[in-house]
């Protein structure tokens, strides 16, 4: 079975079109086109959505640097609840008394203060000019204090990020333009090239890894450029732990599996649809009877299995 099975998804690979496969990364993702003529690939995204990421990222790099070195003790500050006490324990392996993380946050100013310095010739807007600005500055700011006093804590960190929130939400929101406005004209084009029948039937497949594959960018943007009557089963999430060496393939022999699965599914299981529908979609087939013999009850199975992570998550910023 499983021979005769991977010869057919193999077989299948070579059909299957129209499919764009994304994959994330730095620069807003990379958009491979794959029809029967061939492949294209672009980055559709402009270089200020990854100059905006990058900076608004700079807290992040300097905890980065620091954690380790944290104390392994929550302070009184007024999130103190929201850290898990075993968690921070296992960050912060380093002894909180030495000084051996000076050198590398030194290291690190001097990346910022060359991005500070080169930042008016980037030509970005003014707003985030000023929000990139003002990040770099606190950041180097709080640099400088810490190197100074050879010390740092949670309080002095938190006092700093806190402070260039509202300057990260500059980013974020000059970013997000800069995203939507590079994906849906690639999408337009692609549209336009493939043509209007052929778009209907669109897979897209979205490579992504775990921590962003709820709420993924690229999907929410993509969504609205794809067939509404099929979105929920051809837009695909496809979250893994560490890039492929060959996304394409992996994209692609992901697709083969669920498309050909779709038919078997409905010819292998003709007297049960729910079960039909598990082998469409993510549940094990074993899933209810194990529940069962556990003594739980049988899963409920969608009976339209979709395949993106849209439904699962909520915006926290919107919520």
């Amino acid at each position: 079975m499983r021979s005769n099975y991977a010869t057919l998804k193999a077989e299948l690979i070579k059909h299957l079109s129209p499919v764009i496969v994304v994959q994330n990364d730095a620069k807003g993702g990379r958009f491979t086109l794959v029809t029967a003529n061939g492949q294209e690939s672009v980055n559709p995204v402009a270089e200020a959505f990854e100059l905006a990421k990058s900076i608004a990222h700079v807290p992040l790099g300097c905890f980065s640097v620091i954690a380790s070195y944290l104390a392994d003790k929550i302070p009184n500050l007024p999130n103190a609840d929201r850290i898990d006490p075993h968690d921070l324990l296992l960050v912060a392996f380093n002894d909180d008394k030495s000084s051996a993380w000076i050198e590398p946050l030194q290291a690190y100013a001097a990346t910022l203060t060359t991005a500070r310095e080169n930042l008016p010739a980037a030509g970005l807007p003014a707003a985030l000019t000023t929000s990139c600005g003002n990040i770099l500055d606190a950041a180097l700011k709080f640099i400088n204090a810490s190197v100074q006093a050879k010390v740092f804590d949670m309080k002095s960190f938190e006092d700093f990020s806190g402070s260039v929130y509202p300057d990260i939400r500059v980013n974020m929101e000059h970013a997000a333009q800069a995203q939507i406005k590079g994906v849906q004209d690639t999408m337009k084009t692609w549209r336009a090239k493939v043509g209007e029948a052929a778009w209907a039937d669109l897979y897209c497949v979205v490579l992504s890894q775990w921590t962003t594959s709820v709420l993924n960018q690229n999907t929410i943007i993509i969504k609205d450029c794809m067939n509404a009557a099929k979105v929920a089963t051809h837009l695909i999430d496809l979250p893994g732990l560490e890039t492929p060496k060959d996304p394409i393939f992996t994209a692609l022999d992901n697709l083969a599996r669920i498309v050909q699965d779709n038919i078997a599914a409905e010819m292998v299981f003709p007297k049960d649809t729910k079960v039909a529908d598990a082998l469409k979609g993510k549940e094990d087939l074993l899933s209810d009877e194990i529940l069962i013999q556990l003594g739980g009850s049988a899963a409920t199975t969608q009976s339209a299995p979709t395949y993106n992570t849209l439904s699962e998550g909520m915006c926290p910023i919107r919520k």
